[in-house]
């Protein structure tokens, strides 16, 4: 690894000096792709044929990840500079992956980046999938995800008026308003038992005398969550609502980056009729 130090510094102090020089401008067809974290593979992986795809990050196979099998024979990168330097790509995509500062040090070193950006409801998520699109050279795919979700979104048959829903992870956390989790809850029919915005945790209190009609479980039973001994999720109280309500078994792929797959979340709470 030392040996390849000293060309990427000398990578790293040519495009900087050429940073005041010349505006960094993305390829209109971006050859070189290289993708930072799993919520960023989601996009390259359905958006980009994989040849153009240099690699994706280590989580790309992962459980958690929606695109997993798409992922499969792709070459992964941990989201360091030495590592993602020296494969040369003409773009970097990312959501969280290499820290809070990795897309102004790659842009100094001259390869743009596309950011996933974060989006709070449905209709933030096409136009973000949209603007990803575009910045991949790819458009018109853009177009075809997003006109799917909008034919899911008008096939689907919402619950009864009325019916409440309560979101729980085996952490005991759940949330209200100002959430895409909520936004899936009231695209599903369903009225969200947590008024109060943001995340939070099980209202232990409100449950001891009020169930919700649906659990919208997520992630029990996965290998990736590990609650400690202090979770809500312990009380009994909590365990009591799932037997006693109806559950909705949320995988992780569907929820934990913003993205057309929500769509599967949202049909699932709309129930065995809702496709």
């Amino acid at each position: 690894m030392s040996r390849l130090i000293i060309p990427i510094l000398a990578l790293l102090l040519s495009a900087c000096g050429q940073a005041g020089k010349n505006v960094l401008t993305k390829p209109e067809r971006p050859a070189r792709i290289v993708s930072l974290d799993y919520c960023a593979d989601q996009y390259v992986l359905k958006l980009v044929d994989r040849e153009r795809v240099l690699a994706l990050s280590p989580d790309a196979g992962r459980e958690f990840s929606y695109m997993r099998d798409t992922a499969s024979g792709i070459a992964t990168v941990r989201p360091n500079a030495e590592n993602v330097l020296i494969l040369k790509p003409d773009l970097v995509v990312r959501s969280y992956g290499g820290g809070p500062n990795a897309a102004a040090f790659f842009e100094k070193a001259g390869v743009p980046v596309v950011e996933v950006g974060w989006t709070p409801d449905i209709p933030s998520v096409m136009k973000n999938t949209q603007r990803i699109a575009n910045e991949l050279g790819e458009p018109e795919r853009g177009a075809l995800v997003n006109t799917e979700m909008q034919h899911r979104l008008a096939r689907l048959r919402k619950r009864e008026t009325g019916q409440t829903a309560l979101y729980m992870t085996p952490a005991g956390v759940t949330t209200g308003p100002g959430s895409l989790i909520h936004e899936m809850i009231v695209a599903a029919g369903l009225t969200n038992m947590e008024t109060e915005h943001g995340w939070r945790s099980i209202p232990l209190e409100t449950l001891a005398y009020e169930k919700p009609d649906v659990v919208a479980a997520a992630f029990f039973g996965s290998r990736t969550n590990h609650p400690d001994a202090w979770s809500p999720m312990k009380h009994p109280v909590a365990k009591a609502q799932l037997t006693q309500s109806e559950v909705v078994s949320l995988e992780g792929a569907w929820t934990s980056c913003s993205g057309w797959f929500l769509m599967d979340a949202v049909e699932a709470l709309a129930g065995k009729d809702g496709q």
